[in-house]
């Protein structure tokens, strides 16, 4: 090829050194032109113009390879929605009580269920779709004529890890709200089918809010802070209503514990609370009751408390810290909250470090063989990578491990296999 162009250049007039033709010939196969033969003068001016230098057709390569990769994680993209939502759909149907849904409300949960489970899979999509483009590249023997113009297999992955790189910041900022949107939706709208109640349970810069109700009406309750399960309210406040809405009564209390009962009740037992009746008395300051101990039915269960809290992927990045210092004031523990958060804010450098190891296991020549074999590793290796992940998220969470190693470690590990076995192959 490179003679070839040579050739032209001296028929066409040209003046080009053979580090420009070395250039210009990996930009002709980039393009998916043929070996130069047949090639006009006009034609070879419209690729890489004389007056262009080499770094002008190393950047086009650059695009055209950035071009690829998004393509490719398009592509790969479309394949696991066609594989997760009927999945998905089914699942969803099967969980549904009978008389709460159906189909229709099943295809709507997968819906709204379906962003969170491509978000999550994201460095998965990453790492196949690394594969299948240099695969791809290897086999077209683009990935010769890009070392064959001088460039080693290290500067060939700028572009797709600069890629990765902007992909991973997309998912912070747009992606990530849009999910804690859904899937607060999907929570929401889970909840009504399946037991007919939202959310039991709020955060405010007043402390924290509960409600309970049944067919005799519905009480408020708020509490300065609470204990980490939700179960121990300190300075609560329980206003009561009737089924028309209108206040009855009032308790303060300085303490109240929500306790089970037999067979599978529960009642919160207040201590040092004072009962004004409100909706009995013209003056309920004066007919206000003191008890030492007062007990009270409920139908919270410390289950349902615990689940009103969500998931910490149901809110968006931007709200994760104040929401963490709400959790903080509240008397609940955040740490599933900043462990999520940590490891939120290393997807970009996953998402890299996820191109290193495919690169590294995918990079050889198509012709010297093995590649189904390399391919397979560097799938190992990502799955392995993606559940060490996991596994230290859930490691973090317990507190067994501190929130910044579990958040980063992953990642940064990641990195440095990727990077070992890829200058072990190409540069050794």
């Amino acid at each position: 090829v490179l003679g070839d162009l040579a050739e032209t250049d001296i028929q066409c007039g040209r003046k080009r050194g053979p580090r420009q033709r070395r250039s210009m010939a990996a930009h002709v196969f980039a393009r998916a032109f043929d070996d130069g033969h047949g090639r006009t003068c006009a034609e070879l001016e419209r690729i890489c113009p004389p007056q262009v230098g080499p770094g002008g057709c190393i950047m086009t390569l650059n695009l055209y390879l950035l071009r690829r990769f998004f393509a490719t994680v398009g592509l790969v993209t479309l394949v696991f929605i066609a594989l997760l939502f009927p999945i998905d759909l089914m699942d969803q149907v099967r969980r549904l009580d009978q008389d709460s849904g159906g189909l229709r409300d099943g295809f709507r949960l997968a819906s709204l269920n379906l962003p969170a489970a491509l978000y999550q899979i994201l460095p998965l999509i990453v790492i196949l779709s690394t594969l299948a483009l240099l695969v791809s590249l290897a086999r077209s023997s683009e990935l010769v004529a890009i070392r064959a113009a001088g460039r080693s297999g290290m500067s060939a992955l700028v572009a797709p890890i600069g890629g990765a790189f902007m992909l991973g910041l997309f998912s912070l900022g747009v992606l990530n709200p849009i999910v804690a949107a859904t899937q607060s939706e999907y929570e929401r709208v889970s909840g009504a089918l399946r037991s007919g109640l939202s959310s039991v349970l709020s955060l405010s810069p007043e402390g924290v809010w509960l409600r309970q109700g049944d067919g005799a009406g519905q009480t408020v309750i708020r509490a300065a802070r609470s204990s980490l399960d939700g179960t121990v309210l300190f300075d609560a406040t329980f206003l009561q209503f009737d089924p028309e809405g209108s206040m009855i009564a009032r308790i303060d209390a300085a303490r109240a514990r929500l306790a089970p009962t037999a067979p599978e009740g529960s009642e919160w037992i207040l201590r040092n609370a004072k009962n004004w009746p409100l909706g009995s008395s013209r003056n309920p300051e004066r007919d206000a009751t003191l008890h030492p101990t007062l007990r009270l039915p409920s139908t919270l269960t410390q289950a349902q408390i615990r689940d009103s809290f969500g998931v910490p992927s149901a809110i968006p990045i931007y709200e994760l810290p104040s929401f963490i210092n709400q959790l903080n004031a509240a008397g609940f523990s955040g740490l599933q909250h900043r462990v999520w958060l940590a490891t939120e804010l290393t997807s970009p450098v996953m998402l890299m470090a996820m191109v290193l190891i495919g690169a590294g296991f995918s990079m050889g020549h198509a012709r010297a063989g093995g590649v189904g074999k390399m391919v397979l590793i560097a799938l190992i290796v990502g799955f392995g990578i993606f559940f060490l992940r996991s596994f230290a998220q859930v490691l973090g969470e317990n507190g067994q491990l501190p929130v910044q190693i579990a958040a980063w470690a992953p990642p940064l590990a990641a990195i440095c296999i990727g990077l070992g076995v890829l200058l072990q192959r190409e540069e050794g």
